[in-house]
């Protein structure tokens, strides 16, 4: 059995289009048992980045992302689901990366229950919605510190390197910066989200 590393806080600190390629094939982990292989991220990057929420300011809403490097910023989208953010950078960047999907590894009868219409594995957290609710995330894991396994989340390495050759493309479901390559994903992998044309990283 392999050994999971937790990620350190200086991962994190870091422009998130640098985290975000490295953060492909690490795992998202909760205390009962889920993980889940990160296979598809996005970069938001403050006030460098019109379709960040962070590019006005901080709010009550965005507070989080504005705090320290290896948080976990959680935020509700379209009065529908949750999303699920690293926090990177320096404290007051309000900069972080978007976990858009990911292939569940363990914990699979859980992550079946908290979505239990979902016919076929590669639908159970391929989305930012979806992965939030495979994982049990909500706002009451907004601020959690992925370093310290703080409220039983946590994001570490087994040894699977990112891949190097991953598929860059624009970040989908936003209206501003819509050009931005800042979207990365595992190459072919089938748990990733199918919208939105994806090139190669060379």
């Amino acid at each position: 059995m392999k050994t999971w590393t937790v990620l350190p806080r200086r991962f994190y600190q870091r422009h998130p289009t640098e985290v975000a390629p490295e953060l492909l094939n690490k795992l998202l982990v909760r205390d009962d048992g889920r993980a889940g292989r990160i296979v598809e991220v996005e970069a938001y990057a403050g006030d460098q980045d019109p379709a960040a929420h962070s590019y006005r300011g901080m709010t009550a809403r965005t507070a989080t992302m504005f705090g320290e490097a290896g948080h976990l910023y959680v935020y509700f989208s379209y009065g529908m689901h949750w999303g699920s953010n690293a926090v990177c950078g320096d404290v007051g960047q309000g900069w972080g990366v978007l976990l858009r999907a990911l292939e569940p590894v363990a914990g699979l009868a859980l992550i079946r229950e908290a979505r239990p219409a979902i016919k076929r594995d590669r639908d159970l957290a391929s989305g930012p919605g979806r992965l939030s609710q495979a994982m049990g995330i909500s706002k009451a894991l907004d601020g959690a510190d992925l370093v310290r396994n703080d409220r039983g989340i946590c994001i570490v390495s087994d040894g699977v390197q990112p891949p190097g050759d991953p598929l860059v493309g624009p970040r989908i479901g936003i209206s501003k910066a819509i050009d931005f390559p800042w979207r990365w994903s595992v190459r072919d992998h089938s748990h990733v989200s199918k919208r939105a044309t994806m090139s190669s990283a060379g």
